[in-house]
C-alpha cells in the first residue's frame, strides 16, 4: 500500500510499504476512506517530537471502513464505517479505568502515528479496536467525522473543559487554527459573556469570527491591550493557549485575571518562561494536557444533530495520493490559507494480510 512516511525532519514521502496485518487479537484492520493533517505533524516535521523516528507512518486522526478484526473484538466487524480516535485505550490498566485514555499504561494513548504506524495510509492497524474506534451513523458525514478525531476532542476537553468555561466569561484563544477555531465552537456551548481570538493571519480570525469570536486582534494590533480594555483593566478569565510556541504561552500568562485560568493546548518543542515573579501572587491555575476523547460518543450525537460546524473548517480537499501537496498547503496556511485539510478518493477494494497463528 501507499503510505505518508517520516524521513526525518522536514522530510515526508507518500511511498509503498507494507500492508498492516492483525498482531493481537484486540486490532482492527482499517481501510482509510478519510484522513487528515494535524498541526501536531507539523510540529513532528519539525523534529519537536524526537519519539518520531524515521520510517514511520504519520497521522492519528481517519474515517474508514473496517476489513478484518482480531478474535476478540466485539463491538465492530467488517464493512462497518469508523471513526479512528487520534488515542487508543487498552481499557484495563489505572488511567483508563478512570477514563484518561491519554495517559493509558497499557500500550494505548497516543501511539499512532507516534510510537506505532499510522493514519495517513491507504490501510492501518488499529490497536484495541473495541474501545478506539466509533461506528458512524450514515447521517455522518466522513469528511465531517474526522474532525471528531482528534481538533473537537482536544478543543473541548483540554481547552473548555479544563479551562473551566462558565457563563459571562471573557475567555480568550490564543491560536486560530483548526483547534483553536473548535475551541471557540464548543466554548459557545457555555454561553460565556465573550470570546476573543488572537492570531497572526487576519483570514483567520475571520474564519473565528463566523464562528462565535465576538472581538478578534492580530498580535501586531495588540491583544493584551485590547483584553485590558475590555475586562476594565481586570484580564480575562479563561485563556487558552492553542499554538504552540514560547511567545504564545507567555502571553496568555498575561492576559490572565487574577484567579483565572490558563489551559495549555499547543504541542511546545521549546521551553516557555513561567515568569512565576509575576504569577505567584494571582491565584491562577495552569493546565496542561492530552486529549483523552473520552468525550467523542457525546461529540459524535452533537455532530448528527447538526449542532458542530465541522463542514466551516475544511478548507482544502484532497485525493488521498496527493498527501505530499496536502502537506505542502497545510505548511503555509498563511500563505494558502488553510484551515483544515481533509484527504480522501479512489482506494483499493481489498487487503491481504497475513495472520499470526494466534490472531483468530
Amino acid at each position: 500500500m501507499k503510505a505518508a512516511v517520516f524521513q526525518g525532519p522536514g522530510r515526508i514521502a507518500w511511498r509503498d510499504v507494507p500492508d498492516p496485518g492483525i498482531k493481537d487479537p484486540g486490532d482492527a484492520i482499517v481501510r482509510v476512506d478519510v484522513v487528515t493533517i494535524c498541526g501536531t505533524d507539523l510540529h513532528i516535521l519539525k523534529g519537536d517530537v524526537p519519539e518520531v523516528t524515521p520510517g514511520r507512518v504519520l497521522g492519528h486522526e481517519a474515517v474508514g471502513t473496517v476489513v478484518e478484526t482480531g478474535r476478540d473484538v466485539r463491538t465492530v466487524r467488517p464493512g462497518d464505517r469508523v471513526l479512528i480516535s487520534c488515542i487508543s485505550a487498552c481499557g484495563r490498566c489505572r488511567f483508563c479505568r478512570e477514563g484518561r485514555y491519554g495517559q493509558c499504561r497499557g500500550g494505548g494513548g497516543w501511539v499512532l502515528g507516534h510510537l506505532i504506524d499510522g493514519t495517513q495510509a491507504e490501510y492501518v492497524r488499529v490497536p484495541f479496536a473495541d474501545l478506539s474506534v466509533h461506528p458512524l451513523p450514515s447521517a455522518v458525514d466522513s469528511f465531517d467525522a474526522v474532525l471528531l478525531a482528534d481538533i473537537f476532542p482536544t478543543s473541548y476537553e483540554v481547552g473548555v473543559l479544563n479551562g473551566r468555561v462558565q457563563p459571562a466569561d471573557t475567555v480568550v484563544v490564543v491560536g486560530a487554527g483548526p483547534i483553536g477555531l473548535a475551541a471557540i465552537a464548543t466554548a459557545r456551548l457555555y454561553s460565556p459573556g465573550r470570546i476573543i481570538a488572537v492570531d497572526l493571519a487576519e483570514s483567520r480570525l475571520a474564519a473565528a469570527r463566523q464562528l462565535g469570536a465576538d472581538a478578534t486582534a492580530t498580535v501586531g494590533e495588540g491583544p493584551e491591550q485590547l483584553v485590558e480594555d475590555l475586562t476594565d483593566g481586570l484580564g480575562a478569565d479563561v485563556v487558552m493557549e492553542a499554538v504552540g510556541v514560547p511567545e504564545a504561552f507567555e502571553m496568555c500568562t498575561r492576559m490572565v485575571r487574577p484567579g483565572g485560568r490558563v489551559a495549555n493546548i499547543g504541542v511546545h518543542g521549546k521551553p516557555a518562561a513561567l515568569h512565576l515573579e509575576d504569577l505567584w501572587i494571582k491565584d491562577i491555575t495552569i493546565t496542561t494536557g492530552l486529549v483523552d476523547t473520552s468525550s467523542t460518543p457525546m461529540l459524535l450525537r452533537m455532530m448528527a444533530a447538526g449542532r458542530l460546524p465541522a463542514a466551516d473548517l475544511v478548507t482544502h480537499r484532497f485525493e488521498i495520493g496527493q498527501m505530499e501537496e496536502a502537506y505542502d498547503v497545510f505548511g503555509r496556511a498563511g500563505d494558502t490559507g488553510a484551515l483544515k485539510v481533509a484527504l480522501g478518493g479512489p482506494q483499493h477494494t481489498a487487503v491481504q494480510v497475513t495472520e499470526t497463528p494466534d490472531a483468530g
